[in-house]
């Protein structure tokens, strides 16, 4: 972290806080919207409006970002969410409840480009801090369902209290500590920045090559759990696979991009993806080979953690050299729309699959992954991946 400057490190300790405060609390509330009496569809509602809100809005936050400065709109995501959390708090109507859905989506919209824009322009090293902006992110995730259990011990309105305490806590930090970054100037309108975004085509290609990375991530949560239940029959074998994930992260993320850091870009994120798919041909060939037990599984997981480490510091260092200065955080509302629409069209597909045959639905992953690989080394070929702002100097 002495590497980086104060505002980095503050952003670092934000990712922290974020995911440890969001797993501390989203976790355990289709549980609890379930003893509120719930229905499914209702519960369904809830958490589909929370998630559509983030989604949704990545690209307005985005350009909030880029128009306002991404401090004030890091800011105001933390307050946002918040509210939000406090609302889970509060509320037991499914209005309260959607409004709670609606504001902590909206945070996320709002701070996760934004924070990606400012690391992009503070750091020198851009993949070495996103490096460790993952690991952070994953330190996170793995104390926030901890102590969430821990505080659900009590009650959840009390988990709820503690998530939006963390939230406000990040909040005043950031309007204390991180220094302001004046917003570039803008000639023209924000539909006049989604234009350009829009009809940029090597962005574009890049964008469409990578959505197999967000697909192939969600099977942490669908493929990977389902196939652990299947050959252990054990809640067990479904948390040793976020333990396996979470480790990995922590003790090889930053080694890993050290070590690729003279790879061209290109390269180092086809590498990633090839290796996201061939993870699951373990889950593949445990149906047909004589490996049983949880082994394939956590293989698979492993893979898959390795290949995220490889190509996502790299993903991220080079968006923001597609656009010209000052809409970075445009290029990723963009980047996380179109992601976020692929992973939840991808997680349908997979699903159908999955119900019809499980080795198909694994053999399904390697063939994405391998073939998002050849893509993104064939645009690494034709020279797309070096951005117009590159290839000017």
């Amino acid at each position: 972290m002495r590497r980086f400057p104060w505002s980095v490190r503050l952003l670092l300790v934000n990712q922290f806080g974020v995911n440890t405060g969001f797993y501390l609390l989203i976790p355990y509330l289709a549980t609890h919207l379930g003893e509120l009496g719930l229905s499914v569809a209702a519960i369904g509602t809830v958490l589909g409006v929370r998630t559509l809100s983030q989604q949704g809005l990545f690209l307005f936050g985005g350009s909030a970002s880029d128009r306002l400065g991404p401090r004030r709109v890091i800011i105001a995501g933390c307050a946002v969410r918040a509210v939000g959390f406090g609302l889970f708090a509060a509320g037991e109507s499914v209005a309260v409840l959607l409004a709670a859905s609606v504001l902590s989506g909206l945070a996320g919209a709002l701070f996760n480009p934004a924070v990606r824009a400012y690391i992009a322009e503070e750091s020198s090293d851009r993949a070495g801090a996103f490096a460790l902006f993952n690991a952070y992110g994953q330190a996170g995730a793995l104390v926030g369902p901890l102590l969430g259990g821990v505080l659900m011990l009590w009650d959840f309105r009390v988990a709820a209290l503690v998530a939006a305490g963390i939230f406000a806590v990040l909040t005043v930090a950031q309007a204390v500590v991180l220094p302001d970054r004046p917003a570039a100037p803008h000639q023209g309108t924000v539909l006049d920045d989604w234009r350009e975004c829009l009809s940029d085509r090597r962005f574009l290609a890049f964008t469409g090559a990578l959505t197999g990375m967000f697909v192939l991530q969600n099977q942490l949560y669908l493929v990977l759990p389902l196939e652990a239940r299947r050959l252990t029959g054990s809640s067990f074998a479904v948390a040793a696979l976020f333990v396996v994930t979470t480790v990995a992260t922590l003790l090889l993320q930053v080694r890993i991009t050290r070590a690729l850091g003279r790879f061209a870009r290109g390269r180092a994120i086809a590498l990633g993806l090839a290796v996201m798919g061939l993870g699951f041909g373990a889950t593949a060939a445990a149906h047909v080979g004589p490996l049983g037990g949880v082994t394939p599984v956590l293989v698979a997981a492993l893979l898959l953690s390795v290949g995220v480490m490889i190509a996502h510091p790299f993903v991220y260092d080079l968006i923001p050299e597609f656009g010209r200065t000052g809409l970075a955080g445009t290029y990723f509302g963009v980047f996380y729309l179109v992601s976020g629409l692929a992973a939840a069209l991808g997680n349908a597909a997979i699903g159908w699959v999955f119900g019809r045959s499980a080795p198909a639905a694994s053999l399904l992953c390697v063939g994405i992954g391998l073939g998002c690989a050849a893509a993104v080394a064939w645009l690494h070929r034709r020279g797309v991946l070096t951005p117009q702002r590159e290839a000017a100097r």
